[in-house]
C-alpha cells in the first residue's frame, strides 16, 4: 500500500517528525478502493516544518525579486512537462476526468504566470519634495511565513493560487492540503524544489481538524488563506484573527444562472451542462441554479434541459468520452443524494434522478448520475444549502427584477451569471446582484489570473480576495520611508517639538 508522506525540509523521505501513527485513507473513487494512506500530521510536524521555514525564509526574501521570478518560470516549465502526470495522478485521486484535471492544473499555472512578472508588481511608490528637502517612498516586504489550507476539489490549482503568490513575494509557504486527495500538492512541492526553489520555502503537511487548529494557533504563522465550507470559512477566519493572523477564507456558494426571455437557448442548455454537472458539480463556481425569467422562458428551458441531460456520459476518471466522473468519496455520495431526497420531501418536482446510477464494471465506484429538479423556491433548504453535486434546480422568476432578487438575497455570493442578448439588462444586473463575481454570457466567471478572485457574504470571511494584485496585497505588507539628507546646516530647533507637516 502506498503512504503518502509530508514534504518537510530535512526529514528523509517527507517522513514524520512527531512519530505519528494516525492515518487517512486515500481511495481511488472510479473503483470505491484504498489505494494509499497518508500520514496525517502532529503538532511536532509543524514545528519542524515551522524550523525550516524560519531557517529559509530570511534569504528567500533577501533574493531579488528577478531571480524569484526565474523560479517560477521554471516551475512552469516542469509543470507543464508533468501535465500528463500530474493529472492522471489528480484524477486518480479526485475522480474528474483527465481533461478536466488538465483544466485544474492549467488554471493554477495561470497564477504562477502572474507570479513570472513580480518584479513589476512588487515595485512601491515614490514621492520626490513631499516637503523641503524630503522625498517619501513605500516598499511591499513579505509577511514572514504564509499557511494554506486547501479543498479537495481543486488538489493543484487552489494550492498554486495560494503558494505561488505568498512565495513569488518573499515568503515561506506551509500548505495543509485536503487529505482527500493529497498526492498533487506533494508532486508540485516536488518540481517547486527542482526548479530551484531553496529548501524549506515550500513545505506540505497533512492532517485534518488537529493539523489545522495546529496552524491557526501557531504564533509563528503570520497569515492563513483557507478555501472550504462556509462553516469552516467562519471558525478558521475566527480562530486565526483571534490568533493575530491576517486570513482570508473563502467559503461555499450557490451560484445562480439567470436566464433572459431573449437569451440563446441552445447556447444556454450546452453552457449549463458542463457548469451544472461538469466535475460532478463540485466545484465552487459551479452554476447550480437556473433562473428563468418568465413562464415560457422557463417552459422552453425546461424541454430543452431534460434530453441534454440524458444525453451527459457518465465515466471513469480516464474515459475520453466522459462528461464527468465519480464523485470524491462514498460519504459525499451519500450526502448528495440526501440532498436530493430532501428536495423531493419539500415539494419540488424531481424531473431527473440520478440516484442508483451503477457503471458497469465499477460498481462500487463512487458514480451517481445528473439531477434536475423544478420548481424550486427560495424557502426550501435544499435551494439554501450548497449541495456541491450533479444537481441543477429550476428556480423560475416572474421578471427581472425577481431575478436580481433571488441570487442578491441569498446567503452566499460567490458567483453568479446572466445570459442575455440585451447590453442594457446585462449592464443593470452586473450593477445591482449582491454578488461578487458577475459572468455575461459566461456560466463559470472565475476572472483572469491578473484579477482577483472572491466572493461576498458567506462565501468570504476577510477584506482579501485570491490572486491577482489583492493577493500580492495579502501576502506582503507596506513600508513607507520618509528621508531628508541635510544640506549640511543644523537647524534651530524651534520647530522640533511640532508634529512636521510638509508645507
Amino acid at each position: 500500500m502506498r503512504i503518502i508522506d509530508h514534504h518537510i525540509a530535512g526529514l528523509a523521505n517527507g517522513g514524520a517528525a512527531g512519530g505519528a501513527t494516525r492515518t487517512g485513507d486515500v481511495f481511488d473513487p472510479n473503483t470505491g478502493q484504498v489505494q494509499a494512506t497518508v500520514r496525517l500530521g502532529t503538532q511536532a510536524d509543524l514545528d519542524t516544518a515551522i524550523a525550516a521555514a524560519q531557517k529559509a525564509q530570511p534569504g528567500w526574501a533577501a533574493t531579488n525579486p528577478q531571480r524569484r521570478a526565474r523560479v517560477m518560470f521554471e516551475f512552469k516549465r516542469l509543470v507543464e512537462l508533468h501535465m500528463d502526470e500530474l493529472a492522471e495522478l489528480l484524477s486518480s485521486e479526485h475522480g474528474k476526468v483527465i481533461a478536466d484535471s488538465k483544466g485544474d492544473i492549467q488554471r493554477g499555472l495561470e497564477v504562477i504566470e502572474f507570479c513570472c512578472g513580480i518584479p513589476h508588481v512588487l515595485k512601491g511608490e515614490y514621492t520626490q519634495g513631499a516637503g523641503p528637502g524630503i522625498d517619501v517612498y513605500s516598499m511591499r516586504q513579505p509577511l514572514g511565513i504564509g499557511a494554506g489550507i486547501t479543498p479537495f476539489n481543486f488538489p493543484a490549482m487552489i494550492p498554486l493560487w495560494m503558494s505561488g503568490v505568498a512565495i513569488a513575494t518573499g515568503n515561506a509557504f506551509i500548505l495543509k492540503p485536503s487529505e482527500r486527495d493529497p498526492s498533487v500538492p506533494v508532486r508540485l512541492a516536488e518540481l517547486f524544489r527542482e526548479a530551484g526553489l531553496p529548501e524549506g520555502i515550500l513545505q506540505v503537511v497533512h492532517g485534518d481538524k488537529e493539523m489545522v487548529d495546529a496552524i491557526l494557533d501557531h504564533p509563528a504563522i503570520s497569515a492563513v488563506s483557507f478555501v472550504g465550507s462556509s462553516d469552516i470559512a467562519h471558525y478558521v477566519y475566527k480562530r486565526g484573527v483571534a490568533a493575530g493572523k491576517r486570513v482570508q477564507a473563502m467559503g461555499g456558494a450557490k451560484n445562480h444562472g439567470i436566464v433572459m426571455p431573449d437569451a440563446d437557448l441552445d447556447q444556454v442548455v450546452a453552457d449549463l451542462s458542463g457548469a451544472a454537472f461538469g466535475s460532478a458539480g463540485e466545484r465552487c463556481m459551479a452554476l447550480p441554479v437556473v433562473v428563468p425569467v418568465g413562464e415560457k422562458t422557463a417552459i422552453a428551458l425546461r424541454e430543452k434541459l431534460i434530453p441534454a441531460i440524458a444525453a451527459l456520459r457518465v465515466g471513469v476518471s480516464t474515459d475520453k468520452d466522459a462528461h464527468y466522473g465519480p464523485v470524491v468519496n462514498a460519504a459525499h455520495r451519500a450526502r448528495i443524494e440526501q440532498w436530493i431526497q430532501t428536495g423531493v420531501d419539500e415539494g419540488a418536482e424531481l424531473v431527473v434522478d440520478g440516484r442508483g446510477f451503477a457503471l458497469q464494471g465499477h460498481e462500487k465506484g463512487f458514480f451517481i448520475g445528473p439531477s434536475l429538479f423544478d420548481h424550486v423556491t427560495p424557502s426550501m433548504e435544499s435551494y439554501k444549502e450548497e449541495i456541491f453535486g450533479p444537481v441543477l434546480q429550476i428556480v423560475r422568476a416572474d421578471d427581472f427584477d425577481h431575478a436580481v432578487r433571488l441570487p442578491s438575497e441569498h446567503q452566499y455570493g460567490n458567483g453568479v451569471a446572466i445570459f442575455t442578448r440585451n447590453g442594457h439588462a446585462a449592464r443593470e444586473f452586473a450593477a445591482r446582484v449582491n454578488v461578487g463575481m458577475v459572468g455575461i454570457n459566461v456560466p463559470i466567471p472565475v476572472p483572469v489570473a491578473y484579477h482577483t478572485f472572491g466572493g461576498w457574504k458567506r462565501s468570504a470571511f476577510g477584506d482579501t480576495n485570491q490572486h491577482g494584485m489583492e493577493g500580492v496585497k495579502f501576502w506582503t505588507k507596506v513600508k513607507t520611508v520618509t528621508q531628508r539628507w541635510p544640506d549640511g546646516g543644523v537647524g534651530d530647533g524651534a520647530n522640533a517639538f511640532v508634529i512636521p507637516t510638509m508645507g
